[in-house]
């Protein structure tokens, strides 16, 4: 009998010997990542926001130097119904072009997955984007984006 006792107070010992966290603790670590989470997220998401503007601008600029590369080879700018696939698929009739001015058809979209639009008035070009919201106009994300 003395032995069965002393193998239960063996066995108690153990178990309050293990090294863990109670539910108070567990409670307190939720609630603080909690608060970091609802100030660090808001942010997060405002930068994200005006990197891709920033990402499509530089997207436009690339685009815009390409129109001038083709311009240089060809003495002319694309029409507007020849569109900016020219970058990148040589159209009959042009024995100027040294292309592609652009890898892919990829790289005429906007970091919202839209094509550029391409906007030729005789003596220039402007190429530009909707922004995220894909409507003229709007500020922060939504704000166009235009290169000339």
């Amino acid at each position: 009998m003395a032995v069965l006792a002393s193998n239960r107070k063996t066995k108690q010992r153990g178990r309050q010997a293990l090294p863990g966290y109670t539910l108070t603790e567990m409670l307190v670590v939720v609630a603080i990542i909690g608060l970091i989470s609802a100030v660090v997220i808001p942010q997060t998401i405002g930068q994200l926001g005006k990197a891709q503007n920033r990402a499509a601008k530089l997207q436009a600029q690339s685009v815009a130097n390409a129109v001038e590369l083709f311009q240089g080879d060809n003495g002319r700018l694309p029409t507007e119904e020849e569109g900016l696939g020219v970058l990148v698929t040589r159209p009959a009739g042009l024995d100027g072009w040294t292309g592609p001015y652009i890898r892919t058809q990829a790289q005429l979209k906007d970091s919202w997955g839209r094509p550029f639009i391409y906007r030729q008035d005789g003596s220039g070009f402007t190429i530009s984007s909707l922004g995220a919201d894909g409507k003229p106009g709007g500020e922060g994300a939504d704000r166009d984006i235009s290169v000339q």
